[in-house]
């Protein structure tokens, strides 16, 4: 959880890092939706957890508004406070993430992923670190997924995952090797 600069700036590095992006720092003037999005989501976690005062809560106003404004372009649902730093999102499409969802470090999310909670439930998944969804990927209810995880595209998850460094797929996921999410990850976050 960003709970001071440092923490923001550094999240923001890991999820730099994490989408591929080496020179800049900044997004270009147009393009660039998702690392706007990543660094609009940044903000509002730093806004809600760190700014006091009337100042902060103006700004604070302001950052959600145009996250709201981008999430909705981009058919994005992931609320603040979920993931840790290293989110990966690499296309634009419809990814839906129950606020109570807790991610780790160096989530990759593919077009089509739900995270959510089932049966009026407000529990959801919580999720080790260095974990890939593919597209369509289908995470349900209160599980835990373990570290190093993969979850094939189009694979439903209702069941818990302990095994680290596994790859899931089919509905419902099972266990289909013991290869980890590394390959599907970038290769720059294990470097740094």
């Amino acid at each position: 959880m960003i709970d001071g600069k440092e923490a923001y700036r550094r999240y923001l590095e890991q999820d730099k890092v994490a989408l591929g992006r080496k020179r800049d720092r900044r997004p270009k003037f147009f393009g660039d939706e998702i690392w706007k999005f990543e660094i609009l989501l940044r903000k509002v976690e730093y806004d809600i957890n760190c700014r006091k005062g009337f100042a902060a809560l103006l700004i604070g106003k302001y950052h959600k508004f145009r996250f709201h404004r981008l999430s909705v372009k981009l058919g994005f649902t992931i609320p603040p406070n979920v993931f840790r730093g290293g989110l990966s999102i690499p296309h634009y499409g419809t990814i839906v993430v129950h606020g109570n969802v807790r991610a780790g470090m160096n989530c990759r999310l593919q077009e089509g992923v739900t995270i959510g909670a089932t049966g009026g439930s407000h529990e959801a998944a919580v999720i080790g670190d260095n974990c890939y969804f593919g597209s369509g990927a289908k995470v349900i209810g209160a599980v835990s997924i373990a570290d190093d995880v993969a979850v094939g595209a189009g694979a439903v998850v209702t069941k818990d995952i302990t095994e680290p460094g596994t790859t899931w797929a089919g509905v419902p996921a099972k266990k289909i090797n013991g290869q980890d999410s590394h390959s599907n990850l970038c290769k720059d976050i294990f470097t740094s």
